[in-house]
C-alpha cells in the first residue's frame, strides 16, 4: 500500500510540473475577473453606503462567494476546453492547499458577524474600538488568510502565486500594526479590499497575460 502510495504521489507531482504552463494560462483570465469583481464590488459597497460593521462583513462574505463560484466556473469551462478532467488529482492537491485558511477566514468573519449583533459587546467597546476591528483588523485579517492560502497554493503552482501569497501576508501585517489618530470610516475599508481583492488582482493577472502572450509569440 505504501508503494502504491508513493507512486501516485510522484505522479500527481509530474502531472503537476506538466501543467505548469497551462496553470499559468488559466490563472491569468481567472485574476482578471477575480480583480474585476473585487474593485467594482468595492465601488458599489461604497456608493451604496454599507457603513455598518457587521452589514460591511456580511457583505464581502457575499462578495468572496460570488468570486470563488465564478473562478470555480471559469476553470472548469478551461478544463473542458482542454479535454481534461476537472477535479483530478493535481487539482484536489491545490484545494487542499486553498482550504484551511481560507475556512479560517469564513468562521472569522461568521464570529464577527454574530457578536455584532451581541448588545453587551457594542456597549463595552468604544465607536473607535468598534471602526477599526471592523474596517481595519478584520480586512487585514481576510488579507493576511487568503495570502497563506495563496502561498500554500503555489507549492503546486507558478512561483510568482507563492510571492503573491507574500505580498497580501506583508500588506496585513502591515494593518495590523497601523495606529490610526481617527477613526477608520468604511470607506477605508472599502478602499483597502478594492486595492488588494480588485487593483492586486487586475495588476497580476495583466502581468500573466502578457507575459504568456509574449512567450506564445
Amino acid at each position: 500500500m505504501q508503494t502504491n502510495w508513493a507512486a501516485e504521489h510522484l505522479q500527481v507531482i509530474r502531472t503537476l510540473m506538466e501543467r505548469s504552463a497551462l496553470y499559468r494560462r488559466a490563472l491569468a483570465p481567472i485574476m482578471l475577473m477575480t480583480g474585476a469583481i473585487g474593485v467594482i464590488a468595492a465601488v458599489a459597497g461604497w456608493k451604496a453606503g454599507i457603513e455598518l460593521p457587521r452589514s460591511f462583513a456580511e457583505y464581502w462574505m457575499v462578495i468572496a462567494a460570488l468570486a470563488i463560484a465564478a473562478a470555480f466556473v471559469m476553470a472548469r469551462r478551461q478544463a473542458l476546453k482542454e479535454k481534461e478532467p476537472f477535479w483530478s488529482p493535481p487539482t484536489r492537491r491545490v484545494m487542499q492547499a486553498l482550504l484551511p485558511a481560507l475556512t479560517a477566514g469564513l468562521l472569522l468573519t461568521l464570529a464577527f458577524s454574530l457578536g455584532g449583533r451581541s448588545a453587551r459587546l457594542e456597549a463595552s467597546m468604544s465607536i473607535h474600538a468598534q471602526n477599526v476591528a471592523a474596517f481595519v483588523w478584520l480586512p487585514a485579517a481576510w488579507i493576511v488568510l487568503y495570502g497563506c492560502s495563496i502561498h500554500a497554493a503555489g507549492f503546486f503552482m507558478p512561483r510568482g502565486m507563492k510571492l503573491f501569497g507574500w505580498l497580501f501576508i506583508a500588506g496585513g501585517a502591515v494593518l495590523f500594526w497601523t495606529t490610526f489618530q481617527q477613526t477608520p470610516s468604511c470607506r477605508l475599508a472599502h478602499a483597502l479590499m478594492g486595492f488588494f481583492f480588485g487593483a492586486l488582482h487586475l495588476a497580476y493577472g495583466g502581468y500573466l497575460y502578457f507575459t504568456e502572450k509574449k512567450k506564445t509569440a
